[in-house]
């Protein structure tokens, strides 16, 4: 698995705030080290070599806690001065981004899964974009993602709706086309604007386990669910 990773860190953790004060939620400490940690010992697990983190509110502490190196991985940094939201975000480190496709990771969750297997099932398919797919008891939270027997990206659900099913569990692997064709210029949000834009144009959902056996996920998000962080990463 040869490919870069981007860490989307930009985000404003509003509603962290109350316990997470003056830092980004990417420094969101967990078991005395930093929240981010643990996606880069992950995409490093994984083989990856070069990491583009995409910074926004506060990151300049980002880079200041990280450096240029962490472990085996080359850090790179691309810092909005302005909201650009999660496809803004990618749209504006494109410059940086040398492989295709690019692993992508949501800075404030964290989901257990194989990332070679994700990487051979998309170029498998001759996916343009492929979400990591986490099956939860209850998606109301997070909204649905609905495939079919072979793995297309049929529709998106709306959250609100206490079902069980499959959720965006937000890491992703996107092909050059696929970023190459974010709008400019303005905010845009890769869950809500981009991805529905791309079903039936080679939008794959993946899951390395079925669906009786669930993947461990957290989203740091809110207070409640980064109070569970510590025992969620517990040795």
């Amino acid at each position: 698995m040869v490919t870069n990773a981007v860490i989307l860190a930009g985000g404003l953790g509003t509603r962290l705030r109350s316990v997470v004060a003056d830092q980004p939620k990417a420094l969101a400490p967990v078991l005395g080290r930093p929240f981010i940690t643990y996606l880069l010992d992950q995409v490093a697990q994984a083989g990856i070599r070069g990491v583009v983190l995409c910074t926004g509110y506060l990151g300049e502490q980002v880079q200041a806690a990280l450096g240029n190196n962490y472990g085996p991985l080359n850090l790179a940094y691309s810092q909005e001065t302005e909201l650009m939201g999660t496809a803004g975000a990618l749209q504006l480190a494109l410059p940086l981004l040398k492989t295709d496709p690019v692993l992508v990771l949501n800075g404030d969750s964290y989901c257990e899964a194989d990332l070679p297997a994700f990487y051979h099932q998309h170029q498998a398919v001759k996916a343009n974009a492929s979400l990591l797919l986490v099956y939860l008891l209850d998606t109301r939270r997070y909204g649905r993602v609905d495939i079919d027997e072979d793995g297309r990206v049929l529709r998106f659900e709306e959250k609100g709706q206490s079902t069980s099913g499959w959720i965006n569990a937000g890491i992703y692997l996107l092909s050059r086309v696929f970023l190459q064709a974010i709008p400019t210029g303005r905010v845009v949000s890769l869950e809500k604007e981009v991805f529905p834009a791309w079903i039936g144009r080679g939008l794959y959902g993946f899951s390395s386990r079925l669906a009786d056996s669930r993947e461990r996920f957290l989203d740091i998000g809110i207070p409640e669910d980064y109070a569970a962080a510590e025992q969620f990463f517990h040795p």
